[in-house]
């Protein structure tokens, strides 16, 4: 899916974060239903594009528990996946971040590394969460190594957590504080 460039709301080096677009739900439903793309995404059941219509449909002012954007590559002018804060409690002002880099020939890439570190920057600076969790399954060893590069410590282990590939794996629950995250920025 190459295009115009997109309105881009947060510019990283060779990364963007844009809004979702609603004319690329077909590619949304593709990077969902591609097994490699969806196994550490736990998908349990087939997306179609009219699904992720309604999604856009849906959409309205009220208070968000999420916010999604699509993760656009700079030179190649393409979205390349999808990241944001799930499960936002506002009042205590913590969330679970969340990213899928949906095209596999930009996987081992850095560029997951990049769009969390853009996720972390932005949610300090500009939501002011407290903190932010990362709930990464124990064979996707490339998640935890980024969340690790940007700062995220593993605060807990969920036992026996998910089955993934016909067998039951842990959960690995890695956070940061904002003050952290400050100390580092100094």
């Amino acid at each position: 899916m190459t295009e115009d460039k997109p309105m881009v709301f947060i510019r990283g080096e060779t990364i963007s974060l844009a809004p979702l677009n609603s004319d690329h739900v077909e590619q949304y439903a593709a990077w969902e239903n591609d097994i490699r793309v969806r196994v550490y995404a736990r998908n349990a059941e087939p997306k179609t594009i009219e699904r992720f219509k309604q999604f856009f449909e849906s959409i309205d002012g009220g208070v968000k528990n999420e916010i999604i954007m699509e993760i656009w590559h700079n030179t190649d002018n393409k979205a390349i996946g999808n990241c944001g804060y799930h499960n936002i409690r506002w009042f205590d002002r913590i969330c679970v971040m969340g990213l899928q880099i949906g095209e596999p020939e930009y996987w081992g890439q850095a560029y997951a590394t990049e769009a969390t570190s853009l996720l972390i920057d932005y949610g300090f600076k500009e939501l002011n969460f407290h903190k932010l969790y990362g709930y990464i399954f124990t064979p996707n060893i490339a998640s935890w190594k980024c969340a690790e590069k940007n700062g995220l410590t593993r605060e807990a282990v969920l036992k026996k957590d998910a089955y993934i590939n016909g067998k039951y794996e842990d959960t690995y629950v890695y956070s940061i504080l904002k003050e952290d995250w400050l100390k580092t920025r100094k």
